[in-house]
C-alpha cells in the first residue's frame, strides 16, 4: 500500500477516489442490453449469457432436481455453519420489526401508518471469482421477515451450465420461490422488464461490479425501485497503537481478495502502526489463493497518516467507508461522531468478515460514497409505509377552516370546496 503523509484537505477528494471507471464508460453498454432484453426478452438474454459467461443454455431456470442434488453435495459441516448465520441474520431482522403508529393529531382527526411488504422482490447474487452464497442469506432472510410474496433470484452460471451448490443450499433454506442463471447487465434488465420465463419485479437487490451497478441504476427509470447502489467492495481501518497489526493487516485482505476494483484504505495517527501494517501485509497475502486479485486491489489503496483523531473522523466522513473498522485507544469518539458508513466494526476482535457472514448485520452495503444517503439493507428495505387517516363529523368541522384558507391561498378552489360542502351539509344537520 501507498503511504501518505498528513495530505491537505483540498487534496483528500484526490487521493480517496475509488479506482472505478466513469458512469459513461460503462453507460453505452448497460443501455444497449437494457434496449435488446427489452425487445427480445429471453432470446437476447440467452445471447448475452453466451457471450459473457461462455455458455449456451437450454433452460435458464433451475430446476427442483438441480435444487435436490445441491442440498446433498453440501457438508453437515457447512450446513451447520450456514445454519448458524441464517440464525444469527433472523434474529437481529425480526428486531427490526415495528409496530403500527396511530395517533389522534387533533379532535377527530387520526392517522396511523402500517407497514406492508412489496410484493415482488428480485435478489442479484454475484457469481463470478467467488460464488458469494452468503448474500442470499443476506437478502433472502429479510425478505421472508417482511412477507414478500415473490422473491426471483438471478446469478451467473459457471462455464459448465451450473450455479454453486452452496447457492442453490442458501436459495430453498430461505425460501427464494424462483431461480434463475443470469448475470450481470442482462439479469437486471430480465428483472427490469420481465421476460416469457424472468418475472418483472418491483424492487431489485443485491451488489455487483460497476455494470450491475450501473444496470441497476438504469432500472429506476424504468419505475423499478432498488435498494442502493452497491458496487466494488471497500473497507477503511482507523487504527492507532492500540490496534494488532497482524489483525488490521488480515482485516484489509479480506476485502482486498474480493475484486481487482476493490479499495482498502488505512487511517491512522501512528506511524509505527502503518509501518507495520504494511509489513504484516506484503508477509500475509503471499498465503493467500488469491493473491493476484489481492495484490492489485492493495495496489488501489492506501495508507494515511494523519496529525489527530479529529481530522481522521473528517476524512473518514469524507470518504463514506462501505465497511468502517475502529481500532483506537478511543473508539468511542468515532463510533459517537461517525455520520457517513455502511456498517461499522468496533475493536480488535471484531473482524469486518464477521458482519460479511455470520454475526446478524446485513452485508448488502452503499459503496462509492453513497453511505453519505443511502443505509445498508435491512429490513425496512423490503417494506413500504402505507399512512391512513380518519376524521368524524367533529374532527372535519375542527380541521376543515384551516384546510380551506391553505387550498385558497394556493389557488386550487376545488380542493377548497371538497372540504366546504362537507361543512355546508353539516351545517345543515345532514
Amino acid at each position: 500500500m501507498k503511504v501518505i503523509k498528513y495530505p491537505k484537505r483540498e487534496d483528500w477528494s484526490t487521493i480517496l477516489a475509488r479506482p472505478t471507471k466513469t458512469v459513461k464508460d460503462i453507460e453505452t453498454t448497460v443501455n444497449q442490453i437494457f434496449e435488446d432484453v427489452q425487445r427480445n426478452g429471453d432470446k437476447a438474454i440467452q445471447k448475452y449469457t453466451s457471450m459473457f459467461d461462455g455458455v449456451v443454455l437450454d433452460s435458464i431456470r433451475v430446476s427442483s432436481e438441480e435444487i435436490e442434488e445441491a442440498i446433498k453435495t453440501i457438508s453437515e459441516d457447512l450446513k451447520k455453519a450456514i445454519e448458524v448465520a441464517k440464525s444469527n441474520i433472523t434474529c437481529f431482522h425480526k428486531a427490526q420489526q415495528t409496530d403500527r403508529v396511530y395517533v389522534e393529531t387533533m379532535s377527530g382527526v387520526t392517522c396511523w401508518q402500517e407497514k406492508r411488504p412489496i410484493q415482488k422482490v428480485g435478489l442479484y447474487i454475484p457469481g463470478g471469482t467467488a460464488p458469494l452464497f452468503s448474500t442470499v442469506l443476506m437478502l433472502a432472510i429479510p425478505a421472508n421477515i417482511a412477507g414478500c410474496s415473490e422473491i426471483v433470484l438471478c446469478t451467473p452460471p459457471s462455464a459448465n451450465g451450473k450455479i454453486a451448490n452452496e447457492i442453490l443450499y442458501a436459495a430453498q433454506l430461505c425460501g427464494v420461490t424462483k431461480i434463475f442463471k443470469v448475470g450481470g447487465i442482462q439479469a437486471i434488465a430480465g428483472l427490469t422488464f420481465g421476460t416469457a420465463t424472468i418475472p418483472e419485479v418491483y424492487k431489485i437487490f443485491g451488489p455487483g461490479n460497476q455494470f450491475v451497478t450501473v444496470a441497476k441504476q438504469l432500472a429506476t427509470k424504468y419505475s423499478v425501485a432498488i435498494d442502493m447502489p452497491a458496487g466494488p467492495s471497500e473497507l477503511l481501518v482507523m487504527a492507532d497503537d492500540t490496534a494488532i497489526p497482524a489483525y488490521v493487516a488480515s482485516d484489509l485482505l479480506s476485502q482486498a481478495e474480493h475484486g481487482v476494483d476493490s479499495q482498502v484504505i488505512l487511517v491512522s495517527t501512528s506511524k509505527k502502526l502503518v509501518e507495520a501494517v504494511n509489513k504484516e501485509i506484503k508477509r500475509q497475502v503471499k498465503a493467500l489463493p488469491r493473491i493476484v486479485i489481492a495484490t492489485k486491489a492493495i495496489e488501489n489503496s492506501t495508507s494515511i497518516l494523519v496529525k489527530s483523531t479529529s481530522e481522521a473522523l473528517d476524512l473518514i466522513n469524507e470518504y463514506g467507508p462501505e465497511h468502517f473498522i475502529v481500532c483506537t485507544k478511543n473508539t468511542a469518539y468515532f463510533t459517537d461522531n461517525i455520520a457517513n458508513a455502511g456498517s461499522v466494526f468496533i475493536g480488535n476482535y471484531t473482524p469486518e468478515s464477521a458482519g460479511d457472514y455470520a454475526s446478524g448485520t446485513n452485508h448488502t452495503l452503499p459503496t462509492n460514497g453513497f453511505s453519505k444517503a443511502y443505509s445498508g439493507v435491512n429490513l425496512d428495505s423490503f417494506t413500504k409505509s402505507i399512512t391512513f387517516q380518519k376524521i368524524s363529523k367533529q374532527g372535519i368541522k375542527n380541521i376543515g377552516k384551516s384546510i380551506e384558507l391553505m387550498a385558497e391561498a394556493e389557488g386550487l378552489e376545488a380542493h377548497k370546496k371538497a372540504v366546504s360542502i362537507r361543512l355546508e351539509s353539516l351545517k345543515k344537520g345532514k
